[in-house]
């Protein structure tokens, strides 16, 4: 089966959200003179926030927001556990949320995507916003040819409506839209509305040494050890 189009997750599958919000957080500790020993404690510990914050949406108990919004809302979350709930003011918040947009890619994200557009259409399918993610675009030189994702089906992943939507907006069926990423719960989803699949693991994702292979990679369309060798077999 061919592919047509590709759609991609982006936080840990092309950018490196731990190293990024790790650093941003030690940063702004230090310049607080707090500890910025627990800078990964809170981008790890935001992170985690995600899942059960977007499944409120999910379930239809919260209307849909941006995950802009989200993070803020869960900030104090992460923070209290850590007692620095009452260190950071509001413009500490901003600097630390704004950090997300400004993510690194992995080295070797923006030559694969590079790649695979010139045989297709590339897209952004993720759970950040379309201004999330135009910001993070912008600042990795991300050569999307559209942003699609959580904000056109107004709900989060791994509702299928977020795919369905992204196939729409590509134009394209989707048994002909490949989803790539590095989250295998992520490509099951997809892999349930009939898109095909392509795995590549991101082994410090949650830093260096925390890596734990998924299971039977084998039953995604294509899957490989990294980003350049998982476009080689699709184009």
């Amino acid at each position: 089966m061919s592919v047509k189009a590709a759609l991609f997750d982006v936080y840990g599958t092309c950018v490196d959200w731990h190293a990024g919000m790790s650093a941003a957080a030690r940063a702004l500790l230090a310049d607080k003179g707090l500890d910025p020993a627990l800078g990964t404690a809170i981008a790890e510990g935001w992170r985690r926030q995600y899942q059960p914050a977007m499944q409120k949406v999910r379930s239809g108990h919260e209307p849909y927001r941006p995950l802009d919004r989200i993070q803020i809302e869960t900030l104090d979350d992460v923070l209290a556990p850590l007692g620095l709930r009452n260190a950071l003011d509001e413009t500490d918040r901003a600097r630390l949320n704004a950090a997300w947009d400004a993510l690194p890619a992995w080295p070797d994200t923006v030559a694969s995507l590079a790649t695979l557009k010139t045989t297709m259409p590339i897209a952004a399918c993720s759970n950040g916003s379309q201004a999330m993610m135009q910001r993070l675009a912008a600042r990795n030189a991300l050569p999307w040819t559209m942003i699609c994702g959580a904000e056109l089906a107004q709900t989060y992943k791994p509702v299928p409506d977020v795919y369905l939507a992204s196939c729409d907006a590509l134009g394209h069926r989707p048994g002909d839209v490949i989803m790539i990423a590095c989250h295998d719960d992520d490509l099951d989803a997809a892999a349930a509305c009939g898109l095909q699949t392509g795995y590549v693991p991101r082994p410090d994702e949650w830093g260096p040494g925390t890596h734990t292979p998924i299971e039977a990679p084998g039953r995604f369309t294509f899957h490989a050890d990294t980003l350049p060798a998982l476009v080689a077999k699709i184009v």
